[in-house]
C-alpha cells in the first residue's frame, strides 16, 4: 500500500510551535492546577516526539509531524475554548471542571487528560491528517504504533512519579483500585478502530457526526470516573 509523500522536516518544525505553546501555557498555570499536570506529562511526550523526528526515528517523517501536529491541536484548541469562556468537547470537560478539585491527586488529572487526548482526540487527528496527505489510516500505522508505544513507555513512569507514596500496590487504596480499572493500552487499541470507522463513515458526515459526538460522550464518561475524589490515603498507605 503506497506510503504518504515524503517531504523532508524544516529545521524548525511546527512540533516545536506546539511546544512553545505548551510551555507558555505551563508559566501560565498553577503547578497543582489539574490542567498544568496534565500538560506537563504531554510536553514532555511532545519533546520527545520532537527528539524522535529530529534523529529520524519515524519512518515518515512528514506523517510523524502531522499526526503529532493535529493530535496536539486538538488539546491546544479544548484548552483556548476554556479560556475563551466556550464549552470544549465532553471528553475535556471533567479535567476542568475538577482541576482544582483538593481530593482529586495529580496523577488522576495526568490520566484523565490522557484518557481525553487518545481516546478521543487522537482517532479524530488521525482522520484529520489522512485528510490532509491524501492518505488512508493504514498508511499512518506505523507513526501511529510508534507515537502509542512512546506513550505507553511513559505511563508506567508517570504512575510511579505521581503515585502519592513508594507503595504502588496498596490493596485498600482506592487509588490502586480507581486507576487499576483503565488501561492506556486499551484505550490506544480503541482509538485505531475508532480511526478507522471515522474514516470508513466519511462519505456518511451525519453517522460520522454521531459516532463522534458518542465517542466524545463516552471518554467524557471514563474521564469523569477517572478523576472521582478520593479520601486523602491513611496512615501506613504511604
Amino acid at each position: 500500500m503506497p506510503r504518504c509523500e515524503q517531504v523532508p522536516p524544516a529545521v524548525d518544525t511546527p512540533v516545536d510551535g506546539v511546544i512553545s505553546r505548551m510551555r507558555a501555557l505551563d508559566a501560565t498555570l498553577h503547578p497543582r492546577d489539574g490542567v498544568a499536570v496534565f500538560n506537563r506529562v504531554y510536553l514532555a511526550v511532545t519533546e520527545v516526539v520532537d527528539r524522535y523526528v529530529d534523529t529520524g526515528r519515524f519512518a515518515d517523517t512528514h506523517a510523524a509531524i502531522t499526526l503529532d501536529v493535529r493530535f496536539a491541536q486538538r488539546y491546544l484548541e479544548a484548552v483556548e475554548a476554556v479560556v475563551e469562556e466556550r464549552r470544549p468537547p465532553a471528553c475535556w470537560r471533567p479535567l476542568f471542571q475538577f482541576r482544582r478539585h483538593p481530593g482529586v491527586r495529580p496523577l488522576q488529572f495526568a490520566l484523565a487528560g490522557i484518557n481525553a487526548h487518545i481516546g478521543h482526540d487522537l482517532a479524530l487527528a488521525v482522520v484529520d491528517t489522512c485528510r490532509t496527505l491524501g492518505c488512508a489510516p493504514a498508511d499512518l500505522e506505523d507513526e501511529f504504533d510508534a507515537v502509542g508505544d512512546l506513550l505507553v513507555s511513559l505511563e508506567e513512569r508517570i504512575r510511579e512519579d505521581l503515585m502519592p507514596g513508594p507503595d504502588l500496590l496498596q490493596i485498600a487504596d482506592p487509588l490502586t483500585h480507581l486507576l487499576g480499572a483503565w488501561s492506556l493500552e486499551r484505550a490506544r487499541d480503541a482509538t485505531w478502530t475508532a480511526a478507522r470507522a471515522l474514516w470508513a463513515l466519511r462519505g456518511l458526515p451525519d453517522v460520522a457526526e454521531e459516532f463522534t459526538d458518542r465517542l466524545d460522550t463516552a471518554v467524557g464518561f471514563a474521564g469523569r470516573m477517572l478523576l472521582t475524589p478520593l479520601p486523602e490515603p491513611r496512615l501506613g498507605s504511604r
